[in-house]
């Protein structure tokens, strides 16, 4: 017996029949083609060289197609309605973003520069490298909306919707300014035997978020072709994605790829990097002695290079910001506004090694 499954005839795919009507369609190509007999004439491959015929599925009072029509092949299709076709649009780039500050108001160690750091980073997203608001997730404590508050589990549920249906193309940014802390590591995959995590508003009594978990949440589904880069403006933040590679610079802008992991947490294909405030071992701090307002050294930096560099690499961004660090503490001392234990040296960290001073920095 015969099968009665046909093939289209432009790219072979499988053929579905409309229900109620006497056309198939191909869900690939959206080839229309007459039940069992291949339409006679011109056959438009595309839904969008017919527009005439069958409008955007976003238009809904279009329930019928047009009577009249100036062709007699397009004549053809009376029965066929918009909510028979599935047309395949095409895949859109997105860019998508959470930020993060934690101002821990009624703390002794409260940030105050939290909420200017997230509407800086905001700014340079939206006027800068063309981030939508609406794709934006900001949680700070000034937020209305309570789930928009950095605790914890509104935190893990921004970093699920980060990454959730993302695809090839697009071009995720995660942010966080606020306190973190090293504890214990208890499941061996740390080298130095401690795991880096983020204190959201409420880890007194949630809990932190473990650099594991932030591993998993947003860097292990990543498939090919998408790009994440996080900016993590704490303290003890080297490695807290827990990113394979570890980039080792030294003051001549030499450098080398250090592997920093016990077991394997790369990507599904896409790409993660990680531009932290310092090293595992050091502190950070926001300081007053860029602009005369409290910010984070990191942040500041990191917009300077983006607005005033052009065909910024890797190298030179790393490069650029170190430099901006070093010259504030320089100004300012080891003392407050820093108050650093130790020299703050912005780090970066990714899921695959590459040539930092010939990729260019695409957010």
């Amino acid at each position: 017996m015969s099968s009665l499954e046909k093939r289209c005839k432009t790219c072979g795919r499988t053929l579905v029949k409309l229900s109620s009507s006497q056309y198939e369609i191909c869900p690939v190509c959206e080839t229309i083609s007459l039940f069992n007999k291949k339409l006679k004439g011109r056959v438009l491959n595309r839904i969008e060289q017919i527009t005439n015929v069958v409008r955007s599925p976003y238009q809904e009072d279009f329930k019928t197609l047009p009577s009249q029509t100036s062709s007699p092949w397009l004549s053809r299709f009376p029965q066929i309605r918009t909510n028979q076709l599935t047309p395949r649009l095409p895949l859109q780039k997105r860019k998508k973003a959470v930020l993060c500050g934690v101002t821990y108001n009624g703390h002794r160690k409260k940030l105050e520069a939290s909420v200017h750091n997230v509407r800086s980073m905001q700014q340079l997203l939206v006027n800068k490298l063309g981030f939508q608001n609406d794709s934006i997730r900001i949680l700070t404590e000034e937020e209305s909306d309570r789930s928009r508050i950095p605790r914890k589990r509104n935190i893990q549920e921004a970093l699920r919707w980060l990454v959730e249906g993302c695809q090839s193309g697009d071009s995720l940014m995660f942010y966080y300014a606020g306190h973190a802390c090293q504890i214990p590591d208890e499941d061996g995959d740390e080298i130095d035997g401690y795991d880096e995590a983020l204190c959201p508003l409420d880890y007194r009594v949630a809990g932190v978020i473990l650099d594991d978990e932030i591993n998993a949440t947003i860097v292990a589904p990543l498939p090919h072709g998408v790009t994440l880069h996080s900016v993590i403006d704490t303290c003890f933040s080297g490695t807290v994605l827990d990113l394979p590679f570890l980039c080792q610079i030294n003051q001549d802008g030499l450098y080398m790829w250090e592997e920093h992991q016990l077991t394997n947490k790369g990507t599904r294909g896409g790409k993660a990097l990680c531009i932290s405030a310092c090293a595992d071992h050091q502190n950070s701090a926001d300081t007053s002695a860029f602009t005369g307002n409290a910010i984070g050294a990191l942040t500041f930096s990191f917009i300077q290079a983006i607005e005033t560099e052009s065909k910024l690499t890797y190298g030179r961004l790393l490069t650029f910001m170190r430099k901006k660090v070093q010259h504030a503490q320089q100004v300012v001392g080891r003392s407050v506004p820093f108050a650093s234990s130790m020299s703050q040296e912005p780090q970066l960290s990714c899921s695959t090694r590459f040539e930092i001073y010939s990729e260019l920095v695409k957010l």
